[in-house]
C-alpha cells in the first residue's frame, strides 16, 4: 500500500472507532461520563473533549497549509484556548462535533497527493515552539495521537463496565484472495 493509501485506511479507523466509542459511551450516566476517574483529562468527557480539541488544533494547522475547501468547516471554528479545552459536557453534541470532524478528515485525507504529503508545515506548538515537519508524517502523529487517547478513553470505559468490543485496525484491513 502506498502511504496515501495507508493514510486513507488510518482516517477510515479513526470515524470507525470514533462512532464505537461514543456508541459506548452513550451507554454511562452524565455523572459516570464525567466522572474523575483519575485520567490524564480526568473523566472520559475529558478526555473525549480533549481529542476533539487536538485534532481541531492539528487541522487548523494543516488549514493554514492547505486550500482544500474540505478544510473550510475548521477554518472557520475558534481554535482551542488549551489542549484540556472542553467543547461540551454533554455526549450528543460533542459526538456531533466529532462526527463533523471526521468527516473532515476524511475528505481532505482522500484528497492529498504524493506530493502534498512531501510538503513542509510550518506551525508553532502550543508552547511556542516553531516546527517544520513534513507533512505525511505529522500525519502519522494526528493519527498515532487519536489512537493513544481513545486506548485511555476505552480504559476508562472498562472500568465503568463499558466494552467497546474490537478495537484493532487489523479488523479494516481485508484478507486478500
Amino acid at each position: 500500500m502506498s502511504e496515501h493509501a495507508n493514510l486513507v485506511l488510518l482516517a477510515q479507523y479513526n470515524t470507525w472507532m470514533n462512532a464505537k466509542l461514543y456508541e459506548a459511551a452513550a451507554a454511562l450516566s452524565p455523572q459516570a461520563l464525567n466522572e474523575d476517574r483519575g485520567a490524564f483529562f480526568g473523566s472520559l468527557m475529558g478526555t473525549l473533549n480533549h481529542i476533539v480539541a487536538g485534532d481541531t488544533i492539528w487541522l487548523k494547522r494543516f488549514a493554514m497549509l492547505s486550500t482544500s475547501a474540505a478544510l473550510d468547516r475548521v477554518r472557520a471554528l475558534p481554535a482551542p484556548g488549551a489542549l484540556a479545552a472542553i467543547y461540551s459536557a454533554e455526549l450528543t453534541p460533542l459526538e456531533a462535533h466529532r462526527q463533523m470532524l471526521d468527516a473532515v478528515i476524511e475528505q481532505w485525507i482522500a484528497q492529498l497527493s504524493a506530493q502534498d504529503l512531501e510538503a513542509t508545515l510550518h506551525y508553532q506548538n502550543s508552547k511556542g515552539v516553531v516546527n517544520d515537519k513534513r507533512l505525511g508524517s505529522v500525519l502519522l502523529h494526528f493519527f498515532n495521537h487519536q489512537t493513544h487517547h481513545r486506548g485511555q478513553a476505552s480504559t476508562l470505559l472498562s472500568q465503568a463496565g463499558v466494552d467497546i468490543g474490537v478495537t484493532d485496525l487489523l479488523a479494516l484491513i481485508p484478507n486478500r484472495p
